[in-house]
């Protein structure tokens, strides 16, 4: 009898040590950092076009700099789906007419256009630096 107390007092430790020395398999929601403060770039009156290989050697759209400056790259990219849709996928569903609400959707973030997954709200950015992200991913419909 005191063989099987100790067998399964035995038992119940290493259970207990395996349950709690496992992780969860969940993937992790990447979250921007907030920011400091509210800062407008005034837009370059140069026109610009997307930056593509082909054109690499021209200025840079300054909704790209402004991308490029913020944690969004960690969810999208130009042309290919990473954790949120790429930014052509988003050009080819989108219009012009969209260009507020999709700068407000940055701001706000939100889920469930593009699945489950939620887009981290910026809320730091200003609505008219949201919006000049917003033309260049526009400017690479296809």
């Amino acid at each position: 009898m005191k063989k099987l107390v100790q067998n399964t007092i035995i038992v119940l430790t290493l259970t207990t040590l395996l349950f709690s020395c496992s992780k969860p398999e969940t993937t992790p929601i990447p979250q921007a950092e907030p920011y400091s403060e509210q800062q407008v770039v005034q837009p370059q009156p140069v026109e610009t076009v997307p930056e593509t290989a082909a054109s690499s050697g021209a200025s840079k759209h300054e909704g790209l700099k402004l991308i490029e400056g913020t944690d969004c790259l960690t969810c999208h990219k130009i042309d290919s789906k990473l954790i949120g849709p790429s930014y052509q996928e988003v050009a080819a569903k989108y219009t012009d007419a969209d260009l507020d609400m999709l700068a407000q959707k940055i701001i706000e973030g939100g889920k469930g256009n593009w699945g489950e997954i939620p887009m981290t709200p910026h809320t730091g950015l200003s609505k008219e630096n949201a919006r000049q992200m917003v033309k260049y991913i526009l400017s690479l419909k296809k």
